[in-house]
């Protein structure tokens, strides 16, 4: 509750107030405490109070109960006894804030998204653990894309050109340097748990404006964002991939600011052991250069986990105000992260803090915040105040009507514009396309060629039947011609035998005639009619004979 600029936690043993001041709450802090010891409820009671002094709130929703915050508190008797307990009776009032619901999934809320492009080689590089060589390949891949105009939003854009990069690196290689296959194959190798775990769904388009995130209500109150990650803390690979985003991507875009009066906006990271959980040291790194450095952005980061050691030493060294709630001490390695919890407060002279960590009750805590100089102030055992919303989850439908009417629908559908994999897949289908065509060309030519020495062969062949047909038409020709001149021969010698024979005919007849008259008159002249007649008839037969042999002679 924010009370004269102040966040009012709780109160110590001595019923005195337990305050965290706005000016010192972006120089981080950690919420720790064993489960079921009020370390939600401790994260929603910052919430709240950073959200009445005007600062928007980012906070991870692992169990479900955070989404509580957009719906006012239930009136029961034990919290009219806290009311009064605290103090609040004139300034406590059961309302809920106005929330703006997320979820990488796009199923607890709008989708939030980043490209490919946005994470850049270097970060992504660390999320995927890639090796010194494999991260210069992948800065390769970058420029290649960028002289090239492709651009890099979601992760099939990335495999398009870690492919691409790959069947063309003879030709890069003297403009951008050594590309070894088997760098790019351990990039790819890198890029399947991240597929796995649904980076498919993180990287696209539209991709998230960082400053809706810090935006006030319409009453001036800061805008409360809840990231639903009762699925993501499934994928912790994801989880810490958004965390290193979101708070790069705040540097890049926010300005320097320097000491400020109040945060421009505070992030509660729920179950914070899933971020370096089997982490590469150099993802951790990075995650402690990035607290360091967006202090002075006027970001505070908080982390809630069950134990302070499961937050690495150098990111715990950043995390100045701490709420300790109870932890569970049965086995020797959790005496030993007891030991090592308390040493991280600076000691009250009235308690033993490794104690009093045992002993705390649920809604105790032991509190260090900052002073008005920055110094860490004495531990006090603290009770902490409650929440003015829900504490449980909200009912499903005020979270859909809440989902429908903050503005944030453009984020809602995914839009999957023209990118490196679009433009390279065009390529290689439009390839696959001319080689097919060529293929088709080189077929067709064939076929026509084959066509072609079939019809010339048939050709030939008819040619040469044709020109069998043309020597026995000749032959036959000249055997008819041949037979024609014999016919017409005989028919002439026929003809001439004829005109002989007609010729001899006629001399004869005429020699008849002749020889008859000529052999009457010798008739006569030797024995009257009988000689006439014998001499005529003699003289016939010998007179044609006569002629036809002087005929025939000649």
């Amino acid at each position: 509750m924010l009370i004269d600029n102040k966040i009012y936690v709780g109160i110590d043993a001595e019923g005195n107030r337990v305050n965290l001041d706005l000016s010192m709450s972006n120089r981080h802090g950690l919420i720790a405490g064993a489960t079921g010891t009020g370390k939600t409820i401790t994260m929603k009671v910052l919430a709240e109070s950073f959200a009445d002094a005007g600062v928007p709130v980012f906070m991870c929703d692992v169990k479900g109960d955070v989404s509580g915050i957009c719906t006012p508190g239930q009136q029961t008797e034990d919290m009219e006894r806290r009311i009064d307990k605290f103090g609040l009776r004139d300034c406590f009032r059961y309302h809920g804030y106005s929330t703006t619901f997320w979820d990488i999934f796009g199923e607890g809320g709008h989708p939030i998204r980043a490209t490919v492009s946005d994470m850049g080689p270097e970060l992504l590089a660390r999320i995927l653990n890639l090796s010194e060589a494999q991260e210069g390949v992948l800065n390769i891949i970058f420029r290649i894309a960028d002289d090239n105009g492709l651009l890099l939003i979601d992760l099939k854009d990335l495999r398009a050109m870690v492919n691409y990069v790959g069947e063309h690196k003879d030709e890069y290689i003297l403009h951008y340097g050594n590309i070894t296959q088997q760098s790019l194959g351990g990039i790819v190798r890198a890029i399947l748990p991240i597929e796995d775990q649904g980076g498919n769904m993180f990287f696209g388009e539209p991709d998230l404006n960082i400053m809706d995130w810090i935006r006030p209500d319409i009453n001036g109150k800061g805008m409360i964002n809840v990231l639903d990650s009762v699925k993501l803390v499934q994928s912790p690979k994801l989880y810490s991939i958004f965390l290193l985003w979101m708070m790069a991507e705040l540097f890049e875009k926010l300005p320097e600011e320097g000491d400020m009066e109040k945060p421009k906006l505070v992030f509660f990271f729920d179950e914070a052991h899933f971020l370096f959980t089997d982490m590469p040291s150099v993802f951790i790194q990075k995650i402690e250069q990035m607290v360091k450095l967006i202090r002075s952005k006027g970001v505070g980061v908080y982390f809630v986990t069950q134990n302070p050691a499961d937050i690495p030493n150098s990111v715990l060294a950043q995390l100045s105000n701490k709420v300790q709630h109870a932890l569970r001490a049965y086995t020797p390695a959790e005496i030993k992260a007891v030991k090592a919890a308390a040493q991280s407060f600076r000691e009250n002279p009235n308690f033993k803090t490794e104690d009093v960590i045992m002993e705390l009750g649920t809604g105790e805590a032991l509190v260090s915040f900052l002073d008005d100089d920055g110094v860490p102030m004495i531990t006090q055992r603290t009770s902490i105040i409650c929440p003015q919303s829900l504490m449980g989850p909200a009912d499903p439908a005020v979270r859909e009507s809440m989902i429908n009417t903050d503005g944030m629908s453009k984020y809602d559908t995914y839009v999957d514009n023209e990118s490196a994999y679009e433009v390279l897949h065009g390529q290689a289908q439009l390839a696959a396309e001319e080689a097919r065509l060529a293929a088709e060309r080189a077929a067709f030519e064939k076929e026509k060629l084959e066509f072609e020495r079939q019809k010339a062969k048939e050709d030939a062949e008819a040619a040469k039947e044709a020109l069998k047909l043309q020597e026995k038409a000749e032959r036959e020709a000249i055997k008819a011609q041949e037979k024609a001149e014999k016919e017409a021969q005989k028919a002439y010698e026929k003809e001439q035998r004829a005109r002989e024979r007609q010729a001899q005919n006629a001399v004869g007849s005429v020699g008849s005639t002749l020889g008859r008259e000529f052999g009457k008159m010798v008739g006569d002249t030797i024995g009257g009619t009988l000689g006439k007649k014998v001499g005529g008839n003699l003289g016939s037969t010998l007179g044609r004979g006569f002629f036809k042999n002087l005929i025939g002679k000649k």
